[in-house]
């Protein structure tokens, strides 16, 4: 995985979490994530982003998300949607919001019926 696909899954995987308020489990969840990568920049580089302008940050991924989307191949694109959905039920829930953001961005990759075969199962 390259500097920028980290950045692109931490990214997704964090703004999501941050879609109520990062609470303490999906914090722990991230830095998980971030160690079993060797992504620290890179999570520090997405933390940034999400702080630059928390209100925005979602919109301001999806543009970043569609840019990176053209370099991903379908097979990762799926992959990367699907770990962050895993991430949510391993957090014990996922709010209707952060699935109508997952969904969102999985149909900036035209990926979405992948996605809901996979929620179906």
């Amino acid at each position: 995985m390259t500097s920028d696909e980290k950045k692109a899954f931490l990214l997704l995987k964090s703004v999501i979490f941050h879609y109520h308020g990062l609470d303490e489990d999906e914090q722990t969840i991230l830095d998980e994530t971030a160690a079993e990568l060797d992504a620290q920049a890179e999570m520090q580089w997405a933390t940034a982003f999400i702080e630059e302008d928390y209100f925005n940050a979602f919109d301001r991924a999806r543009v970043f998300f569609r840019g990176v989307g053209e370099t991903l191949d379908k097979a990762t694109k799926i992959r990367y949607i699907t770990q962050v959905w895993q991430s949510n039920e391993k957090k014990g829930y996922i709010s209707e919001m952060e699935a109508m953001a997952i969904l969102r961005v999985a149909e900036d990759w035209y990926v979405e019926k992948e996605l809901i075969a996979m929620i179906k199962m």
